[in-house]
């Protein structure tokens, strides 16, 4: 609700807030930020070939998909032309909360504001989910390292797509940005909004994604993502390395696996696979031969709980 305004002070008509903001924009000691008004309409045109995408964002009660469950699901479908990367004709809009069939934790209260009265007695509509995702090529979620086992595991149709993520997926620092959030992002186009509720998330993800890239104009986010969403990466485990090779994999960015007792390291392409296996042959393993450990993760298991296929390999 609005405050009234002060006895006295003049109410300035949106049309001079919008000149006094422009004014204050001109001058370089002043930044400006506009409150994020949703869009759920783009400009189209004849003979475009479009890509559907939906981009999604979860609300949950916790951080663990296999004991936490989904409060609010938000998904807004849309058409992306191919090659501009640009969003095109309606955006259609899901959000509904959910009872997870417990209390909500106090923290996950704090960071979204729902209650337990908020969500007593809904239940998503996964028919008008169902139906919604119906020809979607790639969803996207700005952690779907996150999002995408929440989903998985309360609704399995979401194993059947593609996925991309706008946090991993692209190097906002290469592109000027010190901060991968979504509120940060959002601030860097002079957009502000009420963050950690599902549909706002999501109006303001797409955004972002419809924006130019700050270092290549021409091209926006949504248009680069797309491009890798269905590039494979592969996972190679450095199966057996030697103790005293720890440092040497530490300093090459391969991380630790507790679970499985093995280092491993991520990889954008075969080309870049197969470099590494030499590198590994002769730095880790002394030019011996070895069998290594190599999971190929496609688009339908990113971002999944689930591991990509693994097949070893001889260096």
């Amino acid at each position: 609700m609005n405050s009234p305004p002060t006895p006295g002070t003049a109410v300035l008509a949106p049309q001079d807030l919008e000149a006094q903001a422009q004014a204050l924009e001109a001058h370089p000691d002043y930044r400006v930020l506009r409150r994020l008004r949703p869009r759920l309409l783009w400009p189209t045109a004849p003979g475009q070939d479009v890509v559907r995408v939906v981009v999604l964002d979860t609300e949950t009660t916790g951080l663990d998909h296999a004991k936490d469950k989904i409060i609010e699901l938000a998904l807004l479908r849309v058409d992306v032309d191919r090659a501009t990367g640009v969003p095109v004709g309606p955006v259609q809009v899901f959000d509904e909360l959910e009872d997870p069939g417990m209390p909500i934790p106090k923290e996950a209260l704090a960071i979204t504001g729902i209650t337990d009265a908020d969500v007593t007695g809904k239940r998503l509509d996964e028919a008008r989910i169902a139906a919604l995702m119906e020809g979607v090529d790639v969803v996207i979620a700005h952690n779907a390292g996150f999002d995408r086992p929440f989903c998985e595991a309360r609704l399995p149709l979401f194993r059947n797509y593609a996925w991309a993520c706008s946090f991993a997926d692209l190097d906002w620092k290469a592109q000027g940005r010190s901060s991968s959030k979504l509120e940060a992002l959002a601030q860097g186009l002079g957009l502000f909004y009420d963050a950690h509720r599902a549909e706002m998330d999501c109006h303001a993800l797409l955004a972002v994604l419809a924006a130019p890239l700050p270092t290549t104009p021409d091209a926006t986010a949504m248009a680069r993502l797309l491009a890798s969403a269905q590039t494979p990466f592969f996972r190679l485990q450095a199966t057996g390395a030697p103790f005293d090779a720890k440092d040497l994999l530490k300093g090459r960015a391969y991380r630790w696996n507790a679970e499985l007792r093995v280092w491993h390291t991520r990889l954008g392409d075969e080309a870049a696979l197969e470099a590494e296996c030499v590198w590994l042959k002769a730095k880790v393993y002394g030019q011996r031969s070895a069998s290594v450990m190599v999971e190929k993760v496609d688009a339908l298991t990113k971002y999944a709980a689930r591991s990509g296929a693994l097949a070893p390999r001889t260096l």
